[in-house]
């Protein structure tokens, strides 16, 4: 028997912890080596900046999913307060991001299996994953909710051990070959050795990393209290940054000079083997592994979540709102996987480029969804009396000052994305995406869709 809406079983737990875990992946365990390089020290003013950009996005889809919390979250409110095309091009944009974020996450996991089974091709573990998530997902919410909780326990003791065993290296030297301490921070060229252009250029990378944290707008139309859960993980988001991102590398570069971070693959690994842990690696390839498991269930929850409040309002495939007796969208889940599959045919084809060709295209997504969350809010504002503005329950703070230098920000990053040639490729692919969107809508709203409805009727009667 189908179901006729979503099935609220996302606990504050649950939720708290997917909010936790999205703010840790690939980006901070691999990612963060890159950033270093090429802002050194002063990578912590980027992570900094971009984070209190990312905190204000959060709080501007925090304050609509709590007015509103609705399937479809920043998509529909997209096409709510600036017009079906925003919805269209924001909600196809998000489901485009969660499969390129995914088809690098299912990669990396065949690249952190090849560690302990090198003998067995790359694409068979790729496969594996896609139907072992895709199976996770069709069950309920509940499922997806429990699994991510204890994802994330394993991530988040990951970097506690870590942030503990980088202050016992600088306290008392163990296993340390060179001297620790914060004068790390400036000793190695100064504290900004690349100036204000490395910096610059590190947001690239720094953005990349936060990239899923919209999730927690998402899990509004499936959590038991939103009004209550919601608020209180967004505000979680800046301990979470500090805690993570900051504080993190902070003590990764007090112990390591910066220009030796990464040398010797991930900075994780660098940590534990400094601390004469033996099996270094391996404990990292668990954790990195449960890291990339955990991406890739979040980021198929997200999309189909999203394709399925798109569907609602006309802007997808009437498909796509089908829930099963478990109160899933399950064709989306299966479009999802079905996508997916594209990452075992490429790891097949082309297993050593397939990595970076992939991940080079989804700061663009990430940043113009984040884009589009703020204009939105903004939107909604701007329609509002000042009596029903006074009543919001979670109103952005600072408004409408912080917003507008959110919305600034965002559009600085995707300039960056086409002033270095590294990144170039990854907004000219981001463009001609939103141009097919556009030309999709246009097909579909003027030429198809009247089609439909006239079928329909001639059908009716």
């Amino acid at each position: 028997m189908e179901q006729q809406t979503l099935t609220r079983g996302l606990s504050a737990r649950h939720i708290r912890f997917m909010a936790l875990g999205s703010a840790i992946g690939t980006g901070l365990f691999y990612g963060s080596a890159a950033a270093i390089q090429m802002a050194g020290p002063a990578v912590l003013l980027a992570y900094l900046i971009g984070g209190a950009a990312v905190y204000m996005v959060m709080r501007a889809l925090g304050e609509m999913a709590v007015h509103n919390p609705v399937a479809g979250s920043f998509g529909h409110y997209a096409t709510s307060y600036l017009g079906p095309l925003a919805g269209v091009i924001t909600g196809w944009t998000y489901a485009f991001e969660m499969i390129i974020v995914c088809l690098a996450d299912v990669t990396a996991f065949g690249i952190y299996m090849s560690l302990w089974f090198p003998e067995v091709d790359r694409w068979v573990w790729v496969l594996s994953i896609i139907f072992f998530i895709g199976a996770l997902n069709l069950c309920s919410v509940k499922v997806f909710g429990e699994m991510e909780f204890w994802l994330s326990i394993v991530k988040v003791g990951a970097i506690v051990a870590m942030i503990i065993g980088g202050v016992a290296i600088i306290l008392f030297g163990f296993g340390s070959a060179e001297a620790s301490g914060l004068h790390n921070l400036w000793s190695h060229g100064g504290f900004m050795p690349n100036g204000w252009g490395g910096v610059v250029a590190s947001l690239a990378v720094v953005m990349f990393a936060f990239g899923g944290i919209e999730i927690i707008g998402i899990s509004a139309g499936e959590a038991q209290d939103p009004q209550r859960t919601i608020p209180r993980a967004i505000n979680a988001v800046p301990v979470r940054i500090l805690l993570f991102y900051v504080l993190t590398l902070t003590v990764l570069m007090s112990i390591f000079p910066w220009p030796k971070i990464g040398s010797q693959g991930s900075p994780f690994v660098q940590i534990f083997e400094s601390l004469g842990i033996p099996a270094a690696a391996h404990i990292l390839n668990a954790v990195v592994i449960s890291a990339a498991i955990s991406a890739i269930n979040s980021d198929i929850f997200g999309a189909g979540r999203m394709l399925y409040g798109m569907a609602r309002q006309g802007q997808a495939p009437q498909s796509f709102a089908k829930l099963s007796a478990n109160g899933v969208p399950w064709m989306t889940v299966l479009v999802m996987a079905a996508a997916l599959l594209l990452g075992v045919v490429l790891n097949y084809l082309m297993p050593k480029d397939v990595f970076l060709l992939i991940a080079s295209i989804a700061t663009f997504a990430t940043v113009w969804v984040w884009l589009m969350i703020l204009l939105s809010q903004v939107a909604m504002r701007r329609q509002m009396s000042k009596v029903q503005a006074a009543e919001l329950k979670f109103p952005v703070p600072f408004w409408p000052y912080a917003p507008l230098a959110a919305i600034g920000f965002m559009l600085f990053v995707i300039g960056v994305l086409g002033y270095f040639e590294d990144t170039r490729s990854a907004l000219l692919v981001g463009m001609v995406w939103v141009a097919l969107v556009v030309a999709g809508h246009f097909l579909w709203s003027r030429v198809l869709a009247p089609g439909v409805e006239a079928q329909a009727q001639r059908d009716a009667a």
